[in-house]
């Protein structure tokens, strides 16, 4: 699966505890990272200043649902445990 455009709910549904310039103690759950922009994209996505936990975070329809509300909604149901990734 491929980012979905106009999205960026991985940007602010998680809690990210590691340093993200700008925000060098993270960013808490329902927080919107700085570098998001008003398009919902990454301003430092092909930055080596992007943090390790972004990088790595790949979209799959489990986690991104169809849509963005979708995923704003299960990303925030697994970041407060409500749900794993395997659906349980």
């Amino acid at each position: 699966m491929k980012c979905r455009q106009s999205c960026g709910a991985c940007c602010i549904a998680p809690s990210i505890s590691s340093y993200i310039p700008g925000m060098p103690k993270g960013k808490p759950a329902g927080v919107t990272c700085i570098h998001l922009t008003e398009d919902y994209r990454c301003a430092i996505f092909h930055s080596p200043d992007r943090p390790q936990v972004c990088s790595g975070f790949k979209p799959e329809e489990i986690i991104c649902g169809q849509n963005r509300c979708e995923a704003l909604k299960i990303l925030t149901e697994l970041e407060n445990g409500i749900i794993t990734k395997s659906g349980n």
